[in-house]
């Protein structure tokens, strides 16, 4: 199969799709290896962008998908009715900012963290689509863990984890911002639940300052009207 027609066969398996589709997937149906897979589909995906059309074609990890072009969001949800979704509350923004920057975590590392029950916030978070279950700590109890979805990485309008904004650390004494290795977001262990409690003053400052980041990247546009 040649170059193009490898590409048309993307193209056509990600507009009959409707939603995204894995590399794995489609190196499958294609018959070729997922590294030749996801060079097509990333050359694909720039001919969408280069062409600055309605259509594009975004990543989501190890997935592609066909999707309208954002600016043209406020046209399509006239035609098609759509009703906007209701904002996240700031507890649901810091909830989530906790889990971005630290997954795999626990229920309780997020309590931790913010210093309150969190059980409504992230069943509302789950029903969202925004985070989901990730398997079990080898712990008394094997707690379950979180991490986000690849719907967070579609809301927030990236790729992949690592694109997401560098968060200033801030010294846990002085409260003033540092640099050097020192001045590391704080990841989660999943072999030390306890890791939860050292990194706690740490996080509650990550989710104050990421809340403001993604609410700005979730929140509705105000009507013109």
């Amino acid at each position: 199969m040649s170059e193009l027609n490898i590409k048309n066969a993307i193209e056509a398996i990600l507009f009959a799709s409707g939603s995204s589709v894995s590399v794995s997937r489609m190196a499958q149906a294609l018959e070729i290896s997922e590294k030749e897979t996801k060079k097509q589909a990333d050359m694909l995906m720039e001919e969408y962008t280069s062409a600055n059309r309605g259509i594009t074609i975004i990543r989501l990890d190890d997935s592609y998908q066909m999707v309208s072009a954002e600016e043209y969001a406020p046209q399509i949800r006239t035609v098609m009715d759509l009703r906007r979704n209701t904002p996240l509350s700031q507890a649901a923004m810091e909830v989530l900012a906790v889990v971005a920057y630290n997954q795999p975590v626990t229920k309780a590392f997020v309590e931790q963290v913010r210093g309150v029950d969190c059980s409504g916030v992230i069943g509302s978070l789950t029903a969202k689509d925004l985070i989901e279950e990730k398997g079990r700590l080898e712990l008394p109890g094997r707690p379950l863990v979180y991490g986000t979805t690849e719907n967070f990485l579609r809301c927030f309008g990236i790729s992949d984890l690592s694109e997401l904004p560098e968060i200033p650390a801030t010294d846990k004494e002085s409260g003033e911002n540092t640099d050097g290795d020192d001045a590391q977001l704080s990841v989660f262990s999943s072999e030390n639940e306890a890791e939860a409690e050292t990194h706690a003053p740490q996080d509650a400052m990550i989710a104050a300052s990421v809340g403001e980041i993604i609410e700005e990247a979730t929140k509705p546009e105000e009507s013109e009207d």
